[in-house]
């Protein structure tokens, strides 16, 4: 018995030791041998490759631009040409020039293409939220172009290019004279800073709620879209009718964008020429539609180079300062 006893406990010993070493000795995982990739590199191109590749790079310049971007094309070359138009009618100082350059951008500007610059465009150069230039070539070509005539000339854009500036112009010339209404010198001088407060009230509203739709109450430039609700068609309406009886009357007291063009205008560099005589002559002054003449001075930030008052500077027959040049001559020439 002892000695199956000491069998039993040896055969058990053994067990436990043979179950220890099999768990604790470590398993020998044989190697798997994975597929291998196909090789990636780029296989040589054939002949017939290249030549099919320099079909297609030929077709492709033939085919020229994308019908977007003839769009763009023509987009800019139509801008360019009512804008050099407007250039070149305002250096020739002719009026007749400057009726044919009003009616295109009222026309083209206005009701084809609904171009024009905004108080939006203000929200958006705060906010640093621009469109991209591939999308919007014109849109650069016509700011671009504002701020630098601004720079140049003064407030060249309001007097020619803006097709509501525009459109109130020809009303002007159309309406009877007779309807016209002039503010006095006192209430005018006060009324040109509304538009001012226009454009700080816009401004502080937009950085304070986000929100550019302000601009369909303050501008009447989405007539050009012939898209309005009932409220912006009264405003339109009412300003429209104010502006029989009370010549440009949005562009001199409530023009958002006006107003940002008239503080940029105090940097202008070609200003208009003034006479000695200028100090006590009025013509000038009692002729400008605008309001932009005090005495002897030429309010920049109001002033949009309508040309009248340069044209009578040339006016030999009416401008003091030519009749005193030749009574003068006139004088010398005597024996």
């Amino acid at each position: 018995m002892i000695g199956v006893t000491v069998l039993t406990r040896y055969v058990v010993a053994s067990s436990v030791w043979v179950l220890l070493l099999v768990l604790v000795t470590p398993v020998s995982v044989p190697t798997v041998l994975m597929a291998q990739p196909a090789s990636t590199d780029p296989q040589p191109l054939s002949l017939d490759d290249l030549a099919a590749l320099d079909a297609l790079l030929e077709q492709d310049a033939e085919d020229g631009p994308t019908e977007f971007d003839r769009g763009a094309v023509l987009d800019v070359a139509g801008l360019g040409l009512v804008l050099a138009f407007a250039v070149f009618s305002f250096l020739k100082k002719s009026e007749p020039l400057k009726m044919v350059s009003l009616v295109l951008s009222v026309v083209y500007l206005g009701f084809t293409k609904a171009s024009l610059v905004s108080v939006v465009d203000v929200f958006g150069a705060l906010r640093w939220r621009l469109p991209a230039f591939q999308d919007g070539p014109a849109y650069y070509l016509l700011i671009v172009f504002t701020l630098a005539s601004t720079v140049l000339w003064g407030r060249l854009y309001c007097g020619r290019i803006c097709a509501f500036g525009a459109l109130t112009q020809l009303m002007d010339r159309v309406l009877p004279a007779r309807l016209r209404i002039e503010p006095p010198a006192w209430l005018d001088r006060r009324l040109v800073y509304l538009k001012y407060v226009v454009l700080g009230v816009a401004v502080l509203y937009f950085l304070s709620s986000g929100d550019t739709l302000v601009y369909r109450y303050i501008e009447p430039f989405w007539m050009f879209t012939r898209s309005g609700d009932a409220v912006m068609w009264a405003l339109l309406t009412t300003l429209l009718l104010a502006t029989v009886f009370v010549r440009n009357v949005y562009c001199r007291y409530l023009c958002s964008v006006g107003a940002g063009l008239g503080l940029l205008s105090n940097l202008t560099v070609f200003r208009i020429k003034r006479w000695g005589e200028c100090d006590t002559c009025k013509l000038c002054e009692k002729t400008c539609e605008w309001g932009a003449i005090d005495g002897p001075k030429i309010l920049m930030s109001e002033c949009v180079r309508c040309d009248d008052c340069e044209r009578l500077y040339a006016d030999e027959d009416k401008c003091p300062h030519w009749l005193i040049e030749k009574r003068a001559a006139g004088q010398a020439a005597k024996p």
